[in-house]
Protein backbone atom coordinates (compact mmCIF):
# COMPACT_ATOMS: atom_id res chain seq x y z
CA UNK A 1 0.00 0.00 0.00
CA UNK A 2 2.78 2.43 0.92
CA UNK A 3 4.71 1.64 -2.24
CA UNK A 4 1.57 2.26 -4.29
CA UNK A 5 0.98 5.60 -2.57
CA UNK A 6 4.56 6.64 -3.30
CA UNK A 7 4.17 5.61 -6.93
CA UNK A 8 0.95 7.61 -7.22
CA UNK A 9 2.55 10.74 -5.77
CA UNK A 10 5.67 10.50 -7.91
CA UNK A 11 3.62 9.80 -11.05
CA UNK A 12 0.94 12.45 -10.65
CA UNK A 13 2.69 15.21 -8.70
CA UNK A 14 6.01 16.98 -8.38
CA UNK A 15 6.32 16.10 -4.69
CA UNK A 16 9.85 14.88 -3.84
CA UNK A 17 8.72 11.53 -2.46
CA UNK A 18 11.28 8.75 -2.25
CA UNK A 19 10.30 5.96 -4.61
CA UNK A 20 9.50 2.58 -3.13
CA UNK A 21 9.06 -0.76 -4.83
CA UNK A 22 7.79 -0.33 -8.39
CA UNK A 23 5.93 -3.38 -9.66
CA UNK A 24 2.47 -4.45 -10.77
CA UNK A 25 1.17 -4.75 -7.20
CA UNK A 26 2.20 -1.19 -6.44
CA UNK A 27 0.71 -0.10 -9.77
CA UNK A 28 -2.74 -1.40 -8.78
CA UNK A 29 -2.71 0.80 -5.69
CA UNK A 30 -1.23 3.81 -7.48
CA UNK A 31 -3.71 3.81 -10.35
CA UNK A 32 -6.57 3.27 -7.91
CA UNK A 33 -5.43 6.25 -5.84
CA UNK A 34 -5.19 8.50 -8.90
CA UNK A 35 -8.62 10.19 -8.36
CA UNK A 36 -7.73 10.90 -4.72
CA UNK A 37 -4.42 12.46 -5.73
CA UNK A 38 -6.32 14.47 -8.35
CA UNK A 39 -8.77 15.70 -5.71
CA UNK A 40 -5.88 16.80 -3.49
CA UNK A 41 -4.29 18.62 -6.41
CA UNK A 42 -7.62 20.26 -7.13
CA UNK A 43 -7.95 21.41 -3.52
CA UNK A 44 -4.45 22.89 -3.62
CA UNK A 45 -5.31 24.75 -6.83
CA UNK A 46 -8.58 25.89 -5.28
CA UNK A 47 -6.55 27.44 -2.48
CA UNK A 48 -4.36 29.24 -5.01
CA UNK A 49 -7.40 30.50 -6.90
CA UNK A 50 -9.21 31.71 -3.79
CA UNK A 51 -6.18 33.67 -2.57
CA UNK A 52 -6.13 35.75 -5.76
CA UNK A 53 -8.58 38.37 -6.99
CA UNK A 54 -11.19 36.80 -9.24
CA UNK A 55 -10.67 37.15 -12.95
CA UNK A 56 -8.91 35.73 -15.96
CA UNK A 57 -5.43 36.37 -14.58
CA UNK A 58 -6.25 34.43 -11.42
CA UNK A 59 -7.51 31.55 -13.53
CA UNK A 60 -4.36 31.57 -15.65
CA UNK A 61 -2.15 31.49 -12.55
CA UNK A 62 -4.20 28.60 -11.17
CA UNK A 63 -3.82 26.58 -14.36
CA UNK A 64 -0.11 27.39 -14.48
CA UNK A 65 0.22 26.17 -10.88
CA UNK A 66 -1.44 22.92 -11.95
CA UNK A 67 1.14 22.48 -14.70
CA UNK A 68 3.98 23.11 -12.26
CA UNK A 69 2.58 20.67 -9.69
CA UNK A 70 2.57 17.90 -12.31
CA UNK A 71 5.76 18.89 -14.17
CA UNK A 72 3.69 19.31 -17.32
CA UNK A 73 3.97 15.56 -17.77
CA UNK A 74 0.37 15.05 -18.85
CA UNK A 75 0.56 17.87 -21.40
CA UNK A 76 3.57 16.18 -22.96
CA UNK A 77 1.58 12.95 -23.23
CA UNK A 78 -1.32 14.84 -24.76
CA UNK A 79 0.92 16.38 -27.43
CA UNK A 80 2.56 13.07 -28.33
CA UNK A 81 -0.76 11.24 -28.51
CA UNK A 82 -2.43 13.89 -30.68
CA UNK A 83 0.59 13.98 -33.01
CA UNK A 84 0.37 10.20 -33.42
CA UNK A 85 -3.39 10.27 -34.01
CA UNK A 86 -3.03 13.16 -36.45
CA UNK A 87 -0.54 11.20 -38.52
CA UNK A 88 -3.27 8.68 -39.47
CA UNK A 89 -0.74 5.91 -38.87
CA UNK A 90 -1.33 2.83 -36.77
CA UNK A 91 0.62 0.28 -34.78
CA UNK A 92 4.39 0.60 -34.56
CA UNK A 93 4.48 3.56 -36.98
CA UNK A 94 2.22 5.58 -34.69
CA UNK A 95 4.14 4.52 -31.59
CA UNK A 96 7.36 5.68 -33.21
CA UNK A 97 5.89 9.15 -33.66
CA UNK A 98 4.94 9.21 -29.99
CA UNK A 99 8.53 8.41 -28.99
CA UNK A 100 10.02 11.37 -30.87
CA UNK A 101 11.27 14.15 -28.57
CA UNK A 102 9.90 16.98 -30.71
CA UNK A 103 6.29 18.19 -30.85
CA UNK A 104 4.42 18.54 -34.12
CA UNK A 105 1.74 21.08 -35.09
CA UNK A 106 -1.08 18.88 -33.83
CA UNK A 107 0.60 18.62 -30.43
CA UNK A 108 1.24 22.35 -30.18
CA UNK A 109 -2.38 23.10 -31.05
CA UNK A 110 -3.63 20.54 -28.53
CA UNK A 111 -1.58 22.02 -25.66
CA UNK A 112 -2.52 25.59 -26.56
CA UNK A 113 -6.24 24.89 -26.82
CA UNK A 114 -6.24 22.80 -23.66
CA UNK A 115 -4.62 25.54 -21.57
CA UNK A 116 -6.91 28.20 -23.06
CA UNK A 117 -10.04 26.16 -22.35
CA UNK A 118 -8.93 25.31 -18.82
CA UNK A 119 -8.14 28.95 -18.04
CA UNK A 120 -11.44 30.23 -19.43
CA UNK A 121 -13.37 27.56 -17.52
CA UNK A 122 -11.54 28.08 -14.20
CA UNK A 123 -12.44 31.79 -14.44
CA UNK A 124 -16.13 30.84 -14.37
CA UNK A 125 -16.43 27.93 -11.95
CA UNK A 126 -16.60 27.79 -8.19
CA UNK A 127 -13.96 26.32 -5.85
CA UNK A 128 -15.47 22.84 -5.56
CA UNK A 129 -15.67 22.52 -9.33
CA UNK A 130 -11.89 22.84 -9.60
CA UNK A 131 -11.36 19.96 -7.16
CA UNK A 132 -14.03 17.89 -8.93
CA UNK A 133 -12.47 18.50 -12.35
CA UNK A 134 -8.97 17.49 -11.28
CA UNK A 135 -10.32 14.37 -9.57
CA UNK A 136 -12.25 13.50 -12.73
CA UNK A 137 -9.11 14.00 -14.80
CA UNK A 138 -7.19 11.44 -12.76
CA UNK A 139 -10.18 9.11 -12.81
CA UNK A 140 -9.43 8.93 -16.52
CA UNK A 141 -6.14 7.23 -15.69
CA UNK A 142 -7.93 4.68 -13.54
CA UNK A 143 -10.31 3.95 -16.42
CA UNK A 144 -7.36 3.54 -18.79
CA UNK A 145 -5.75 1.02 -16.44
CA UNK A 146 -8.77 -1.18 -15.91
CA UNK A 147 -8.58 -4.90 -16.60
CA UNK A 148 -8.92 -5.79 -20.26
CA UNK A 149 -7.10 -2.81 -21.77
CA UNK A 150 -3.65 -3.97 -22.96
CA UNK A 151 -0.38 -2.09 -23.13
CA UNK A 152 0.75 -0.93 -26.56
CA UNK A 153 4.41 -1.70 -25.82
CA UNK A 154 6.13 -4.41 -23.78
CA UNK A 155 8.00 -1.78 -21.73
CA UNK A 156 7.48 1.64 -20.21
CA UNK A 157 4.86 3.05 -17.86
CA UNK A 158 2.00 1.71 -19.94
CA UNK A 159 3.21 -1.85 -19.62
CA UNK A 160 3.62 -1.44 -15.86
CA UNK A 161 0.13 -0.13 -15.15
CA UNK A 162 -2.02 -1.43 -18.01
CA UNK A 163 -4.86 -3.79 -17.09
CA UNK A 164 -4.12 -3.58 -13.34
CA UNK A 165 -7.30 -2.14 -11.80
CA UNK A 166 -10.27 -4.52 -11.42
CA UNK A 167 -13.44 -3.33 -13.14
CA UNK A 168 -15.60 -3.40 -9.95
CA UNK A 169 -13.06 -1.12 -8.27
CA UNK A 170 -13.15 1.21 -11.28
CA UNK A 171 -16.93 1.38 -10.99
CA UNK A 172 -16.72 2.12 -7.25
CA UNK A 173 -14.16 4.89 -7.78
CA UNK A 174 -16.28 6.40 -10.56
CA UNK A 175 -19.28 6.47 -8.23
CA UNK A 176 -17.15 8.09 -5.50
CA UNK A 177 -15.90 10.83 -7.83
CA UNK A 178 -19.45 11.44 -9.08
CA UNK A 179 -20.71 11.72 -5.50
CA UNK A 180 -17.91 14.13 -4.66
CA UNK A 181 -18.92 16.31 -7.60
CA UNK A 182 -22.42 16.95 -6.23
CA UNK A 183 -21.27 20.25 -4.69
CA UNK A 184 -19.43 21.37 -7.84
CA UNK A 185 -22.33 23.50 -9.12
CA UNK A 186 -24.27 25.25 -6.32
CA UNK A 187 -27.99 24.82 -6.69
CA UNK A 188 -27.62 22.05 -9.29
CA UNK A 189 -26.61 18.88 -7.47
CA UNK A 190 -27.14 16.78 -10.59
CA UNK A 191 -24.72 18.78 -12.76
CA UNK A 192 -21.52 17.46 -11.19
CA UNK A 193 -22.39 13.74 -11.35
CA UNK A 194 -23.76 14.19 -14.87
CA UNK A 195 -20.49 15.81 -15.90
CA UNK A 196 -18.48 12.92 -14.48
CA UNK A 197 -20.68 10.42 -16.31
CA UNK A 198 -20.31 12.28 -19.60
CA UNK A 199 -16.54 12.51 -19.24
CA UNK A 200 -16.34 8.77 -18.52
CA UNK A 201 -18.16 8.03 -21.78
CA UNK A 202 -15.78 10.22 -23.79
CA UNK A 203 -12.72 8.69 -22.10
CA UNK A 204 -13.95 5.18 -22.88
CA UNK A 205 -14.35 6.16 -26.53
CA UNK A 206 -10.83 7.60 -26.59
CA UNK A 207 -9.41 4.44 -25.04
CA UNK A 208 -11.24 2.28 -27.56
CA UNK A 209 -9.73 4.36 -30.36
CA UNK A 210 -6.26 4.16 -28.77
CA UNK A 211 -6.46 0.37 -28.61
CA UNK A 212 -7.51 0.25 -32.25
CA UNK A 213 -4.79 2.64 -33.45
CA UNK A 214 -1.90 1.83 -31.10
CA UNK A 215 -2.72 -1.66 -29.89
CA UNK A 216 -3.21 -0.49 -26.31
CA UNK A 217 -2.28 2.28 -23.89
CA UNK A 218 1.04 3.96 -23.24
CA UNK A 219 2.22 6.51 -20.70
CA UNK A 220 1.46 9.20 -23.28
CA UNK A 221 -2.10 7.94 -23.67
CA UNK A 222 -2.53 8.14 -19.90
CA UNK A 223 -1.37 11.76 -19.98
CA UNK A 224 -3.71 12.59 -22.85
CA UNK A 225 -6.59 10.95 -21.03
CA UNK A 226 -5.89 13.01 -17.92
CA UNK A 227 -5.81 16.34 -19.75
CA UNK A 228 -8.86 15.52 -21.87
CA UNK A 229 -10.92 14.46 -18.87
CA UNK A 230 -9.87 17.47 -16.78
CA UNK A 231 -10.62 19.93 -19.58
CA UNK A 232 -13.98 18.39 -20.46
CA UNK A 233 -15.01 18.40 -16.80
CA UNK A 234 -14.03 22.05 -16.35
CA UNK A 235 -15.82 23.17 -19.51
CA UNK A 236 -18.98 21.21 -18.71
CA UNK A 237 -19.09 22.54 -15.14
CA UNK A 238 -18.48 26.09 -16.37
CA UNK A 239 -21.42 25.80 -18.76
CA UNK A 240 -23.73 24.21 -16.17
Amino acid sequence: MLDGLRLALTTFTVLPVRAGRIDRRAAVVAMSLAPLVGALLGLALTGVHELLPSGLLSAAITVAAGVLLTRGLHLDGLADTVDALGSYRSGDAALEIMKKPDIGPFGVAAITLTLLLQTAAVARVGPWAIAAAWATGRLGVTLACRRGIPAARPGGLGALVASTVPTPLVAALTAAVAAGAIAAVPGRPWAGPATVAGVVVVVLLLLRHAVRRFGGVTGDVLGATTELATTLALVALALS
